[in-house]
């Protein structure tokens, strides 16, 4: 069998690299034939020319014979399609205009849809990059109104130690540790973690080792694992770093691994470094709930049998050990990691997909107007080659080979419009979007793009080749003979109410998007960010430094900004709101047996000033609140109103976390910490000198008279001045931050403005498109009106009519699917309902207009029509 395939594939190579010469082959063969049935002919005696015209009987036609020889063996079907495709080439040459706006519009759907799947694709359905990353589970504590809460030390360690649902357990915390030495310093982002956590994601360096449990010990040897990115910049690929002694924070490092190249962090995206967490229960931060948690679980473990056992553990921790910092009871989510790190964004890029799939229905909506627009001006043609003997199936083929053609045309024009969106993604993309590296054009988005041609070209093309070939011969020369240009016009009518509707739902979502955040925008942040210029500034500390001398270095630093010509004020904070930070401590009241997790800020005197946080009642942190003072701090308004309903909080006594016996000296206003959007503004303030221990790293506040992004080579002088080690990060005005909280939604924004845009466009081409074909086709119909006495007005008023009459029926049809469709975005929307009637009315009144728009131009061209003439060349 493999023979017979071999030799059918050769002759058919053959005849196709050689067709001269096997066409006298043919003819060679079909001679052949003659003279041998000539000769048996004369064999029974009959005369030489009775016997040779015998044989061409029953041979038949000489000529039909050849092209049935032709036609045997898989080499035709190659010929055809080379023959279709040349002749569907000359076509779409003829005709450029066709086939600019064809490929351009296909070119605008398919690009669009292959660079959001780009970006959807690794983030939404790619499993993990990580082995059996199925069996790897995020672990939340979860508050008692259904919040998630970040773990404790302490329950981590009962946990991992009691657990039988799971394979192995890890914490972790973010790190910013600064690197001296050889080179400028620089800091990096990393990550404190156990030394199960490369265990649990099932990675291992791929020089080195891993982190062994006697690493991961309080007071344990400072040992560091750097990622391959690090490793490469920095120490050139030198094998040897291994064993070697880097400069972090002032404290020497030894390097024990490097990570494999390609490693993906997918809980902490920018982690160049990783060390061991090294906690002890001794330690008073035990209790505090600052650490993430993640698990691999047993094989054949779901995460509900994990949640359930994790439960049952953590109840018996309350029942024996009682942590202030829990309340009576406890309870745990484990869900699959890759839910987990999708959670957030997952709404907006299911929403995103959803709204490129309407713009590319809506380009192929449009495609396939302009294909059966184009159908009917060759009908004639059609009609006569169907009169000549093309077979109704050779004439759908064909159109389905120009169909394909421009597919492919309009596809490989939109793999570069998706090479340019794809940057655009990766630059407009929010800080929070994971797995961003991952984002690009890689085998999977081209088999995706070519799958999508293929079907726009098979789908898209066969209802316009349908039309084409379904009537007689007959019935089409004696159409084409008139001067009418269609005989499509129901399906070409439905088509454009499809478009109407989809641009009205893409315009709808936009519209709610807008809205929300104009309404996001006019929420009180609780601070005025006008003329504020934030950075973040970490002590270089030798490691014999105690926290006096930090504090110390820091009050040098803040005191050289002030200093400084066209600062105002300035002021340092633990964390800064809207930056990302997030730094909760355990809080108790005197009053209440209760421990809650608040928003802790360790701060300098006139911070509170700098930022203009309005104070309510008491005082503000003064140079007076210093270490060996009594303990004082500040709360949040809506804490003291939640915590002394109808009592006065000044004087009340309170602990944060290890340090106990603060008491309340001033109530300030509400701060957004998290997000315009979020609800949580709980919030203690203390100076940074009453503080357990130093931090290392500060965010420095300052209020300028004017531009204050200006100041901003001054106050980097001024901090290196004090400290020329000194890294200084994460420069931006408050502005710039209020506008990145809301990056999530300002991204959907963008998407679902630029795709409604253009479904607007498309809408009103294809509305055009209609309306001028119509006015084509009704020209000897609009030419005996006029003779009869309508007037221009009665002219334009019916072509009008007709339009809008379409556009009424795809609104109507809009608004239903409107209604359901922005289901998909309730959770990016903020203060507007998706019912928000301003925004339906918007949307309606602009496509109404858009509509006119279109239809005007028609209208005002049919109302111009000399009568006389028309009727005349009719």
């Amino acid at each position: 069998m493999l023979r017979a395939l071999w030799r059918q594939l050769r002759r058919g190579l053959r005849i196709l690299t050689h067709r001269p010469s096997a066409d006298r082959e043919i003819d060679d063969e079909v001679q052949h034939y003659l003279e041998q049935a000539t000769a048996a002919h004369l064999a029974r005696g009959l005369p030489p020319a009775q016997a040779a015209r015998a044989a061409r009987l029953e041979l038949g036609s000489v000529t039909s014979v050849r092209e049935q020889v032709r036609e045997y063996g898989w080499e035709n079907l190659v010929e055809t399609l080379i023959a279709d495709l040349r002749y569907a080439a000359r076509r779409l040459r003829g005709a450029p205009g066709f086939t600019i706006i064809t490929v351009l519009t296909l070119a605008l759907g398919i690009g669009a849809t292959t660079a959001i799947f780009s970006a959807v694709n690794p983030i939404l359905f790619e499993t993990l990059p990580y082995p059996e990353a199925d069996r790897i589970a995020a672990v939340w504590e979860m508050n008692q109104d259904g919040s998630r809460s970040q773990a404790t030390f302490g329950m981590y360690r009962e946990l991992a130690q009691r657990n039988r649902t799971l394979s192995a357990v890890a914490a972790f915390k973010p790190w910013q540790p600064t690197m001296t030495g050889a080179g400028q310093p620089e800091r990096f982002d990393g990550q404190r973690v156990s030394a199960s956590y490369f265990n649990v994601l099932g990675v291992q360096p791929s020089i080195g080792r891993d982190f062994e449990r006697s690493d991961d010990r309080l007071n344990g040897p400072n040992v560091v694992i750097l990622s391959d990115a690090i490793w490469e910049r920095r120490f050139a690929r030198d094998r040897a770093i291994i064993g070697r002694q880097v400069t972090l924070d002032d404290k020497p490092y030894e390097v024990i691994g490097v990570m494999p190249e390609g490693f993906e962090s997918v809980l902490a995206p920018a982690a160049a470094l990783w060390a061991p967490l090294q906690y002890d229960m001794s330690q008073g931060r035990a209790w505090g709930h600052h650490l993430l948690t993640i698990a691999r679980l047993q094989p054949g473990v779901t995460t509900d049998q994990a949640a359930k056992e994790l439960d049952g553990i953590g109840q018996s921790v309350l029942d024996t050990q009682r942590p202030e910092t829990y309340g009576s009871a406890v309870a745990f989510s484990v869900t699959s990691l890759q839910d987990d790190v999708i959670r957030g964004v997952k709404p907006a890029l299911l929403a995103v997909l959803g709204a490129v799939m309407l713009v590319l229905v809506i380009a192929c909506v449009n495609v396939t107007n302009l294909l059966l627009a184009r159908g009917a001006q060759r009908r004639g043609e059609f009609a006569l080659r169907a009169a000549l003997g093309a077979r109704r199936g050779r004439l759908i083929r064909q159109l389905l080979t120009e169909s394909l053609l421009l597919a492919a045309l309009g596809g490989a024009v939109g793999m570069m419009v998706a090479l340019v969106g794809v940057r655009a993604l990766v630059a407009l993309s929010p800080p929070g979007l994971p797995r961003v590296g991952a984002i690009g054009l890689d085998r999977t988005v081209f088999a995706f793009g070519f799958t999508i041609t293929t079907l726009i070209g098979l789908i898209f093309g066969l209802l316009p080749a349908l039309q084409a070939a379904r009537r007689g011969p007959r019935h089409d020369l004696e159409r084409a003979s008139r001067r009418t240009a269609g005989g499509q016009r129901g399906a070409r009518n439905a088509l454009v109410v499809m478009e109407v509707a989809i641009a009205l739902v893409l315009l709808v979502g936009s519209g709610l998007l807008l809205r929300s955040l104009q309404t996001l925008f006019e929420i009180p942040s609780g601070f005025d960010a006008s003329h504020l210029l934030t950075m973040q500034v970490q002590t270089s500390q030798p490691s014999t430094w105690s926290d006096s001398a930090a504090h110390r270095s820091f009050k040098q630093t803040l005191a050289a900004v002030r200093r400084l010509p066209g600062v105002t004020a300035a002021g340092l904070t633990s964390q800064l709101p809207l930056s990302g930070d997030r730094d909760e401590y355990g809080v108790h009241f005197e009053s209440s047996t209760d421990g809650f997790n608040t928003f802790r800020y360790a701060v300098s005197p006139g911070y509170i000033e700098t930022m203009r946080i309005p104070l309510r009642r008491g005082r503000l942190l003064t140079e007076q609140d210093q270490a060996g003072a009594p303990l004082v701090a500040l709360i949040s308004e809506s804490l003291a109103k939640r915590r002394f309903p109808g009592a006065d909080a000044l004087g009340q006594r309170l602990s944060i976390g290890p340090i106990e016996g603060y008491t309340i000296v001033g109530v300030v206003g509400d701060v957004k910490q998290l997000s315009l959007a979020l609800t949580e503004s709980d919030a203690v303030y203390t100076t940074t000198s009453q503080w357990a221990y130093a931090d290392n790293a500060m965010t420095l506040v300052v209020r300028a008279r004017a531009d204050a992004a200006a100041l901003t080579p001054a106050i980097r002088q001024a901090v290196w001045a004090v400290d020329r080690d000194q890294p200084i990060v994460r420069v931006a005005t408050m502005h710039h931050l209020l506008a990145d909280s809301a990056a999530e939604r300002r991204f959907a924004l963008i998407l679902f403005e630029t795709f409604a845009l253009a479904a607007l466009v498309l809408a009103a081409a294809g509305i055009y498109g209609v309306i001028a074909g119509s006015v084509a086709e009704r020209t000897r119909e609009i030419g005996v009106r006029s003779a009869l006495g309508a007037t221009r007005g009665d002219i334009i008023r019916l072509i009008i009519r007709q339009g809008m009459s379409l556009t009424g029926i795809g609104l109507a049809i809009g608004v239903v699917a409107a209604v359901i469709a922005t289901r998909a975005i309730t959770t990016l929307l903020f203060g507007v309902s998706r019912l928000d009637g301003v925004t339906y009315v918007s949307v309606i009144t602009l496509l109404i207009a858009v509509a006119l728009g279109a239809c005007g131009v028609p209208a005002s061209r049919a109302a111009r029509f000399d009568p006389v003439r028309t009727l005349r060349a009719d």
